[in-house]
């Protein structure tokens, strides 16, 4: 087993974890029928470290996932019903709480068993947080543990998962960062897996984070300019509230101080199709006048703060460069490259709205980061990341996969998602301009079965 090369002994590994039906620990603590959907909540115990095998014997760590059957199936066709696992978009991102089937969910519904994954790290699956995180001890100690935290276990966990569940190879469904881990699945695990549908999520096999950076800034850059088209009026709107939080100190509810590169984080609205005419409702309750003059309202500000902390998700901030480091430090790459673009400047004359970067002030400005500031530093420091896919086992791919691919997506660049789709062997795309980033959020039901409609497109 030493002498196998990394992505051979990460193959090995998984393939343990796919067998290890007798050694995760599984159990349903609860089951619900609501709205037009039957739910059962299961736990499972998997490794810490699915990789060595001191690891696979030692800590453990819980992963939970709710499974999703709509009524309209007997409970004995639902037993028979094959496997959907969706993986969730991130890094840091619980799995979706569905009040009712509806969607992309409600199309899956009709010939699958939904497994909504919480990946490690998140809702119920060993969550982390500033207040967690310190039971691992020091700095450095808090920062080997959250190297289990990347794709490759996520996928493992997947895998120990499917093989406890008794489950034949699965459909995965993933949502952006659930595209990544998807396409780590195929390099590492293909044998558990049927069909993979990804949506706005082909990551790049190679190359480093700031060449994702480069090509998303100026994609943000014209994504800013639309916006403004539209909504003239809060360019002003923008210009105006970077001013003020340049002479006026202002507080987010949660104590934390709006800085303009703060404000700047409300650009996530911009990602969207859904969401971003979000942004101008955003910036119309911007102002109010007080006996100390125009200050930022309390309804702005509470609506900002749901925006810009990361109280509920810590791990995107922590993980976020780490998804794409395969071998040198990323070193805060995103800080690194915004020197290249002005325009974003928080110190600009009419400062350009951000996207999902990630820099190292936000563990210095957001009270919920400002514990995990030097766990943050190791993280970008770290230059011997493991390998995340295998461009060999891609190239020789056999299982279906179909993507959609957004052209003007601010978040996963679109000609770096077509590289990797020429790079993966029968991966067969449908790229869409009439779709952001959450076009599954739009139209999930027509996206679903378009995708799957191509994956079986091969008659399987």
């Amino acid at each position: 087993m030493a002498d196998l090369p990394l992505t051979g002994l990460m193959g090995a590994a998984l393939l343990e974890a796919s067998g290890a039906r007798n050694t995760v620990r599984h159990s349903v603590r609860a089951r619900h029928t609501y709205r037009g959907m039957h739910t059962a909540e299961h736990f499972f115990q998997v490794p810490l470290d699915h990789f060595s095998e001191a690891g696979r014997r030692g800590e453990s760590v819980t992963v939970f996932a709710r499974e999703y059957v709509s009524t309209e199936h007997s409970e004995a066709d639902a037993a028979g019903l094959p496997w959907l696992l969706f993986l969730q978009g991130g890094p840091g991102g619980r799995g979706n709480r569905f009040p009712s089937l509806g969607g992309w969910s409600k199309a899956a519904a009709r010939n699958f068993r939904i497994l909504m994954l919480d990946q490690r790290g998140t809702g119920l699956s060993s969550p982390i947080d500033r207040n967690t995180l310190p039971l691992r001890g020091s700095c450095e100690a808090q920062a080997r543990y959250l190297t289990h935290f990347r794709a490759d276990s996520i996928v493992a966990d997947a895998e120990a998962i499917r093989a406890a569940l008794g489950s034949a190879p699965w459909t995965v469904y993933g949502q952006s960062y659930g595209g990544f881990c998807s396409l780590s699945y195929l390099s590492f695990a293909p044998e558990g897996l049927r069909e993979v549908l990804v949506t706005g999520g082909l990551a790049p096999l190679g190359g480093s984070a700031e060449r994702v950076y480069r090509a998303t800034f100026q994609r943000v850059a014209a994504r800013n300019a639309e916006y403004f088209a539209w909504y003239p009026e809060d360019r002003a709107a923008v210009t105006r509230i970077a001013r003020h939080l340049r002479a006026t100190e202002e507080f987010l509810p949660d104590g934390g101080r709006l800085t303009v590169e703060r404000f700047q984080m409300v650009g996530s609205f911009l990602g969207g199709n859904t969401r971003v005419d979000a942004l101008h409702h955003l910036l119309e309750d911007a102002f109010v006048a007080t006996p100390d003059g125009d200050r930022l309202s309390d309804a702005f500000l509470e609506q900002v703060r749901g925006l810009v902390s990361r109280a509920a998700n810590p791990l995107y901030a922590l993980m976020h460069e780490s998804i794409y480091g395969q071998s040198g430090a990323t070193d805060w790459a995103a800080w690194r490259v915004l020197a290249d673009f002005p325009e974003f400047s928080p110190d600009a004359a009419e400062p350009l709205l951000t996207g999902e970067m990630v820099y190292p002030w936000y563990f210095e400005q957001d009270p919920a980061l400002r514990p995990l500031r030097d766990v943050a530093r190791l993280l970008a420091e770290k230059d011997d990341w493991a390998p995340l896919y295998d461009p060999e086992q891609l190239a020789q791919n056999r299982v279906p996969v179909a993507a959609a691919v957004y052209t003007d997506d601010i978040y996963v660049d679109r000609d770096l998602s077509l590289e990797t789709a020429a790079s993966v062997r029968g991966l067969q795309v449908w790229e869409s301009g009439e779709f952001h980033h959450d076009g599954i959020a739009d139209d999930g039901e027509a996206i679903f079965g378009r995708l799957l409609g191509m994956a079986r497109s091969d008659g399987r």
